[in-house]
Order: C-alpha cells, then sequence, then structure tokens
C-alpha cells in the first residue's frame, strides 16, 4: 500500500520596488512557491490558506481554490513552481499557512507551509 505523498515546499520572496508606493504606505512583495513530491504517491493541490500579517501586526487571511488559478497534479518526483504576490501597508511582514491536497486514493491532507518573511532589501552608503 502506498504512502502518503511527501510534499516538500520552498520559497523565494522579493521586493518589488516599481509597483510599491511608500509614501501611501504601500509595499509590494512577489514569492515564487516551489511545491515538489518527494513521496511515491501522485497528489493534486486542492486549496491554499495564508495567514499574513505586517509589521504592526495586522493579519490578512487569504485562502481559495488551487495556487494562480490552477489545482495542479504531482507525480512522484514532480515539481509544481508558481510565482504569486502580497501587498502590505509597512516595508516588512511575514506570511504562512497550508495547502489542502489530496492523494491518487482520495485521502485528503493539509501540507504546511512554514512561516517565511517579506522584507525590503537595504542598502547601506
Amino acid at each position: 500500500m502506498s504512502s502518503r505523498p511527501a510534499i516538500e515546499v520552498a520559497v523565494a520572496t522579493r521586493y518589488l520596488d516599481d509597483q510599491s508606493e511608500p509614501r501611501d504606505n504601500r509595499y509590494v512583495f512577489a514569492y515564487t512557491v516551489r511545491i515538489r513530491n518527494l513521496g511515491d504517491t501522485t497528489a493534486q493541490l486542492l486549496t491554499r490558506r495564508w495567514r499574513i500579517v505586517d509589521a504592526d501586526g495586522f493579519p490578512q487571511d487569504v485562502a481559495g481554490e488551487g495556487v494562480v488559478g490552477v489545482t495542479p497534479v504531482l507525480r512522484p518526483g514532480e515539481a509544481f513552481e508558481y510565482t504569486s504576490g502580497a501587498v502590505l501597508q509597512t516595508e516588512c511582514g511575514s506570511m504562512e499557512g497550508a495547502y489542502g491536497m489530496r492523494d491518487e486514493h482520495g485521502r485528503e491532507f493539509e501540507v504546511p507551509i512554514e512561516r517565511f518573511e517579506l522584507a525590503m532589501q537595504r542598502t547601506l552608503h
């Protein structure tokens, strides 16, 4: 019998200076997520849930079907990568959440997404 898929989630972030307006407390960040199936069972990503918190502690909860309009199927060894964005009212914050998934046997499970930071790059002069 197959085991539950082992899903790895890695995130890279960047500040989007050209889309941000600091004078208006608008800080835009992109995040690229790579989801990889390390297990021996096919799995499909069905839902996402995010908690986005700015530097003032203001939370935003986001939930919905799929990611960027798709519900990718990951066979063993396959990966899926996408880029999305978040807008904060402060120059830094964090995100964490979970993906809701279903394996090839119809069993649903959740994959946690560990907290990651959203922050402007600082330049020293």
